[in-house]
């Protein structure tokens, strides 16, 4: 079996190729296991929208992008209210603004038929911002168990020069 066949001179081991294909289907099997699979999630508005609809339907494509997952925010018009596309370009448009840092915009809003629509992915700094704050109640912690200490140690100084 060679192992490395750029090395000068080059490196070989004599090996079983059975057990070589099984330790190498078994590493590729760990590395799947290791992979987030990305799925869309979609999210469906209508143009005459209620607010509070509209604002559990927001929480849910956040929370979606938090997941990890992608959203796609659609909006469906129906017979006359195609003449007024541009209130359905609002909503998306106001979707997108609330959701802010939480996602970024892969596909910006467009019309399929009768169907306009926009993809959001999670955004990188939410995915940055969730490592620290594991971090953050072990420090907390830390930080609570110095300030007892510090405490005892002035009392103690006066005691000393009495």
């Amino acid at each position: 079996m060679e192992i490395s066949p750029n090395a000068v001179p080059p490196v070989c081991r004599i090996q079983d190729y059975g057990k070589f294909l099984y330790e190498k289907d078994k590493s590729e099997r760990a590395a799947r296991k290791k992979q987030k699979v990305i799925i869309i999630k979609e999210v469906k508005f209508s143009v005459t929208v209620d607010e509070h609809d509209y604002q559990t339907k927001k929480n849910q494509a956040v929370r979606f992008l938090h997941e990890g997952d992608k959203v796609k925010a659609s909006l469906r018009f129906r017979g006359r209210q195609m003449a007024h596309r541009e209130l359905g370009y609002q909503i998306i448009n106001r979707l997108i603004q609330d959701i802010g840092e939480a996602g970024i915009v892969e596909f910006h809003p467009r019309m399929e038929g009768t169907t306009l629509h926009a993809i959001l992915a999670p955004g990188k700094k939410m995915e940055q911002a969730k490592k620290p704050e594991a971090a953050k109640p072990e420090a907390a912690k830390k930080t609570a168990s110095a300030k007892p200490a510090e405490a005892v140690e002035p009392e103690q100084t006066p005691a000393a020069q009495a």
